[in-house]
């Protein structure tokens, strides 16, 4: 009897997943996941073409001025087969990281310092948040005097367009650290630098990274809205070749140009997701299995 009870134990042991197995496990674990991220995608370019096209065939404008899908994603493959557009997209990108950066580094040492000076927050609080609500437009007629026709002026206009952004993120993070929190790092003995270092900076990170990605679509903005307006000579950026199409009344490679627009800030925004979703997991705020 003891045989058969250990017997029947050792096959219930051999019958356990211990692991996924190929075919239908695979797609309810990594290639499930991947899979359900993928098809809303997929089936939301989908309508959007479907859309697109209705709206061409409907001839609601002419197709000079609105050409049809299947007139527009050619010519955006033939312009990925040259280099002008690579070299656009690498001056936007570049300008794009060098102000954000700026932005970045600007945005957090001002929100540091106005989240735990009371005078000073008292002085420019608020004047952070009127920053952050005026049009990066209307920057640029102060910055094309100031600097001229350059990338400083581009890249002025972006660090004022994002900067008081990220510093709000900061300032918010800050403002909600939980008191018994702080408490508890007190007693821990943490004072100063110190528990601004290792406890108030942490807890406000969930804020600060919202500030980050609200920043970074401000500074997109700004920068095209810049492109557009400050034309530097010798140097083909996304916005010169969308003004250049535009001159020229050749709206299937201005949508292109568009649409590649559209792809970048589509990639920036996922490695923000992913970012935000780390830090979530990271605190037990969102399961790491969900949707296995």
């Amino acid at each position: 009897m003891a045989a058969d009870t250990t017997d029947t134990a050792l096959a219930g042991l051999d019958n356990l997943e211990l692991g996924p197995k190929p075919g239908r496990d695979y797609w309810r674990g990594t290639g499930g996941k991947a899979l359900g991220s993928i098809w809303p995608k997929l089936l939301a370019i989908v309508i959007v073409l479907a859309l697109w096209q209705l709206v061409y065939l409907s001839g609601y404008k002419s197709p000079i001025i609105f050409p049809s899908p299947f007139t527009t994603l050619p010519n955006l493959w033939s312009q990925l087969q040259h280099g002008l557009l690579w070299q656009a997209i690498e001056t936007t990108l570049r300008r794009a990281a060098i102000g954000f950066g700026l932005a970045l580094v600007i945005g957090s040492l001002v929100g540091a310092l106005v989240s735990r000076i009371k005078p000073l927050r008292a002085a420019v609080g608020s004047m952070i948040t009127g920053l952050q609500t005026m049009p990066s437009i209307a920057w640029f007629p102060f910055a094309i005097i100031f600097f001229g026709e350059t990338t400083q002026a581009i890249l002025f206009v972006i660090v004022l367009g994002a900067a008081p952004s990220i510093a709000n993120g900061l300032i918010a993070g800050v403002d909600y650290t939980p008191p018994l929190l702080l408490r508890a790092g007190k007693t821990m003995g943490l004072h100063g630098f110190a528990l601004y270092r290792h406890l108030i900076l942490p807890a406000s990170l969930p804020t600060f990274v919202a500030g980050l990605k609200q920043g970074w679509a401000f500074a997109w903005r700004s920068l095209m809205a810049g492109e557009l307006l400050v034309l530097i000579a010798g140097q083909a950026s996304i916005g010169v070749l969308l003004s250049n199409d535009q001159d020229q009344l050749d709206m299937a490679s201005a949508i292109s140009i568009m649409i590649v627009i559209l792809i970048i800030g589509i990639c920036v925004d996922a490695l923000f997701g992913q970012a935000d979703r780390t830090i979530r997991r990271r605190r037990g705020l969102a399961d790491a299995t969900v949707g296995t």
